[in-house]
């Protein structure tokens, strides 16, 4: 990787961690924060937090055609502001429809955000730096969020609405930081626009040609079954059953979503260097396999609830589990996104698996919420399985589709290094 590159991408990991030390602010409290600290009740509480999801599916399906069209840079930097801007707005305003349209513009500026960076660290990386890059991103962007939680945890007083208003303001400030750094990025590598609008054109025809595209399509469609059946419980379904089956505390709860930040800071460069020359489509088939054993540890702290100590541990193992799994994710599932893209529709493919993201985060909580309020509990680890070993199954299904070069880009990389002065060799020694 070049100097220039280098510096780029640690400006880009610094500004994204910031902003995730941001969000650790707020993420934990807003719920608490807008039903009780504003007196506006569980329900708007529900619809803020309903907000942040919808306001991302309506600005994704237009946000990778600009930043192909425009380039990252901008679009994050307006995605920076819009997100301060909501997040301020949470802060100050009181009233319901206030803090619902605050909601929006942090989730719509947040959802701009994402693919922007993804679409940088792309350009600041090669097919054999590129899981290095993204497992890096993922470790500071952890550390960030718990670091921050941690902090927020501190300020925060449930009787006193201004030290709410301390949270927002930080995360509005980070997310300017954010974008104050990454306006002075200059990026190594930008698609050439010609006059006569080729890319625009290109960018146009780009989601037919993504839908096309056999192996994105089962990324998305594992990515959707990911983001359900692990992240979009870890707010609702998981964290009832943890209470209402488990019969674990709230603060226990804590414990095992920190223990879950743990495992991804502590482990995540050993999980690299084990799973980087490894085929992707094997890496994802094991996520599954890891996910469906977390599932199956929850369902047996259940079961052994009457024996505390042994629930407990092994609802905290759970979450740590997942963090086993998140880690091996992390450097496999984004570069391959990126991988799979034509070099002018980088942006779109980012913003496509975004996407699906988003509805996989919609739906989860609404699914597990309903499942739990039914108090059907078996049935929601038994879905929670089948839908881990599903990954496992489309996974490799998937790899059959892909080029070696996708599967295994550090080692075809390397091979092709290594085997290319020989070619030129042979091609200029004398017969």
């Amino acid at each position: 990787m070049s100097t220039e590159m280098g510096a780029a991408l640690r400006r880009i990991q610094l500004g994204s961690a910031l902003s995730a030390f941001g969000n650790g602010f707020t993420v934990p409290f807003t719920f608490v924060y807008v039903a009780q600290v504003r007196g506006l009740g569980a329900g708007t509480a529900g619809v803020v937090l309903a907000m942040f999801a919808v306001a991302a599916l309506v600005v994704l399906p237009f946000t990778g055609r600009a930043i192909d069209r425009r380039g990252p840079v901008p679009v994050t930097v307006l995605g920076t502001v819009l997100a301060a801007s909501g997040s301020l707005g949470l802060g100050l305003s009181g009233s319901e429809p206030v803090v619902i349209a605050a909601a929006g513009a942090l989730g719509a500026g947040v959802a701009v955000v994402q693919p922007a960076l993804a679409t940088m660290t792309v350009w600041c990386s090669t097919s054999a730096t590129r899981s290095r890059a993204f497992a890096s991103q993922f470790f500071l962007n952890n550390l960030g969020l718990g670091v921050g939680g941690l902090i927020g945890g501190l300020i925060v007083d449930t009787a006193d609405p201004a030290s709410f208003v301390r949270l927002f303001a930080i995360e509005a400030t980070m997310f300017l930081v954010l974008g104050a750094m990454i306006a002075r990025v200059r990026l190594p590598y930008a698609p050439r626009i010609d006059a006569s609008g080729g890319s625009r054109r290109a960018a146009s025809g780009g989601w037919r040609s993504l839908v096309r595209d056999r192996a994105m399509v089962m990324v998305c469609v594992l990515g959707f079954v990911m983001f359900f059946a692990c992240y979009g419980q870890f707010e609702s379904g998981l964290s009832a059953f943890a209470v209402e089956v488990t019969r674990i505390s709230p603060a226990t709860l804590g414990i095992a979503l920190a223990a879950n930040t743990a495992v991804i800071v502590l482990a995540q460069f050993v999980v690299l260097r084990l799973v980087e020359r490894r085929r992707r489509s094997r890496v994802i088939a094991a996520v599954g396999l890891v996910w469906a054993v977390a599932w199956l540890m929850a369902g047996a702290s259940g079961l052994v609830h009457a024996h505390h100590a042994v629930a407990v541990a092994a609802i905290i193992s759970t979450y740590a589990i997942f963090g086993l799994g998140e880690a091996m994710l992390s450097p496999t599932v984004s570069p391959l996104v990126a991988d799979l893209a034509p070099a002018r529709m980088v942006g779109q493919y980012n913003s496509a698996f975004a996407l699906v993201k988003q509805l996989a985060l919609a739906l989860g909580p609404a699914v597990g919420g309903l499942i739990a309020g039914a108090g059907a509990y078996g049935v929601y680890i038994l879905l929670l399985v089948a839908s881990s070993l599903a990954i496992s199954v489309t996974a490799l299904r998937m790899g059959r589709r892909l080029t070696p070069a996708q599967e295994i880009p550090l080692r075809h990389t390397r091979v092709v290094a290594q085997s290319t002065p020989k070619a030129l060799a042979s091609e200029t020694s004398p017969v």
